[in-house]
């Protein structure tokens, strides 16, 4: 498969994606957790490239092989704390909103909500969206994995 547009992205666009970036940051979350959110939204969206960038981000956080592996099967692993399974959850419901998806629950909501602040909540939630974006665009115009930003 290759690539649909070859040209870098308009300046203004990656400095509005940098302060986006910038803000989910400034949430309070743990990096670690952001960063397996994005990967578990990436693998579901297949998005080739946000799931090679997530891992190499992860690991730079000091992800281990082990958790980065199984984040596909996190509910059958004992590798996730509660807080990132909630946080998981989240971010499956979020993200499967099509045909007829409950989307988020009240179960799911009142699960995360346990563990986060209104604040780290907007982060992650941004966090959950931005993915989402990034993988809409890249599964359009084929972006390829390996590529670094």
């Amino acid at each position: 498969m290759e690539a649909r547009m070859k040209s870098s992205a308009n300046p203004d666009v990656i400095t509005a994606i940098q302060h986006l970036i910038k803000a989910i940051h400034a949430g309070g979350v743990d990096p670690r957790l952001l960063d397996l959110v994005h990967l578990r939204a990436s693998q579901i969206n297949g998005c080739g490239p946000c799931v090679f960038a997530g891992v190499g981000a992860a690991k730079k956080h000091g992800e281990t092989e082990e958790r980065l592996h199984n984040v596909v099967t996190w509910r059958e692993t004992p590798f996730f704390t509660d807080e990132e399974r909630a946080a998981l959850a989240l971010t499956e419901a979020a993200t499967r909103i099509q045909d007829g998806a409950p989307g988020v629950t009240d179960e799911v909501w009142d699960a995360v909500t346990d563990h986060f602040s209104e604040q780290q909540l907007s982060a992650i939630i941004l966090e959950i969206a931005t993915t989402n974006s990034f993988n809409r665009i890249n599964r359009t115009i084929r972006e390829q994995a390996g590529k670094t930003w």
